[in-house]
């Protein structure tokens, strides 16, 4: 049996991104209601390809390429999907170097990406600081400190859905999914196809959050929780070690998604894509089909033109 390549992509406003080995492609709706598509190579770098070898240590290095990468195309999308095409020319004057943007959007999405860690990482802490007269000891601190990030992930995901950006965002992430879906389930990609598949998909990034919700538990239990300084420091120090091995165990829920007895080991993933992917419209789909065809086309281009220089 042919060996499918893996996909991935992420919702981008009013569109959708996907990641092939060779490109990033993405396809937004414009004011007009025609579709644009933006697309990136995808640059080989011998280091971060060897560090992609390495188990727990290619999940951070996929992660900060992700969050660069990723923010190149969400600029794309928030400074084109609301303008008219006939003020193109217009904006494109008003637009700084190509390098500038590429560099500070890169750098605004890791920075972004690495704030939203610490703050999710350590607001729970002094909750759970609070609360510890009435849980003093450090097995009760550390489930008190993950049921508090627990609850403040929920939440926040829970209101910013409640605006119509994201609501609409998250739409186009449950279209990435079933994009996904029927092409690993091997039907064409039409919109009744794709609509037909589910929004859920094993290898989402929300999974990973979740699981690094987990799998934090179970590493700070490693570690003392007093005093308050050394368990600060202890909890951004682990940080890459939570999202190294968060990242496997998303690898591993995927790979065994097939297996009956064990398909259950990604369902809190499942969960909270219940609450982060929303069934999006066929015209939302359209754009996401549109994305990944694109996609697929660079990604021949390019293989058809490294077998002709081999």
């Amino acid at each position: 049996m042919e060996k499918r390549n893996i996909y991935g992509g992420q919702a981008v406003i009013e569109g959708v991104m996907f990641a092939g080995q060779k490109h990033y492609v993405t396809a937004i709706r414009r004011k007009d209601h025609s579709i644009e598509y933006f697309s990136v190579p995808r640059k080989t770098n011998e280091t971060l390809s060897l560090l992609k070898k390495i188990p727990f240590v290619r999940g951070i290095v996929a992660i900060l390429e992700a969050s660069a990468n990723g923010s190149k195309h969400l600029q794309f999308s928030s400074e084109r999907y609301d303008v008219d095409p006939s003020e193109d020319e217009a904006v494109a004057q008003e637009q700084p170097s190509k390098l500038t943007m590429v560099l500070g959007v890169a750098t605004v999405g890791i920075l972004s990406f690495l704030f939203g860690k610490f703050i999710f990482t350590l607001v729970p802490v002094f909750l759970a600081e609070l609360a510890r007269p009435l849980f003093p000891s450090d097995f009760a601190q550390v489930l008190v400190e993950g049921f508090f990030k627990l609850l403040l992930l929920l939440a926040y995901i829970y209101f910013i859905s409640l605006t119509p950006l994201v609501k609409r965002l998250f739409q186009y992430h449950g279209a990435e999914h079933k994009v996904i879906n029927a092409f690993e389930n091997g039907l064409p990609l039409t919109v009744e196809n794709v609509q037909r598949q589910s929004r859920l998909h094993y290898r989402c990034g929300s999974s990973f959050i979740l699981f690094t919700v987990i799998i934090g538990v179970f590493v700070y239990m490693l570690v003392p929780t007093e005093p308050l300084w050394l368990r600060i420091v202890n909890r951004l120090a682990l940080i890459p070690i939570v999202l190294g091995i968060s990242f496997e165990v998303l690898q591993w829920t995927n790979k065994l998604r097939n297996v009956p007895v064990l398909r259950f080991l990604g369902y809190p993933g499942l969960w909270l894509q219940l609450l982060t992917t929303k069934e999006p419209t066929n015209d939302q789909v359209e754009v996401a089909i549109a994305s990944f065809q694109r996609l697929l086309e660079l990604e021949t281009e390019a293989n058809e033109q490294q077998e002709e220089v081999v």
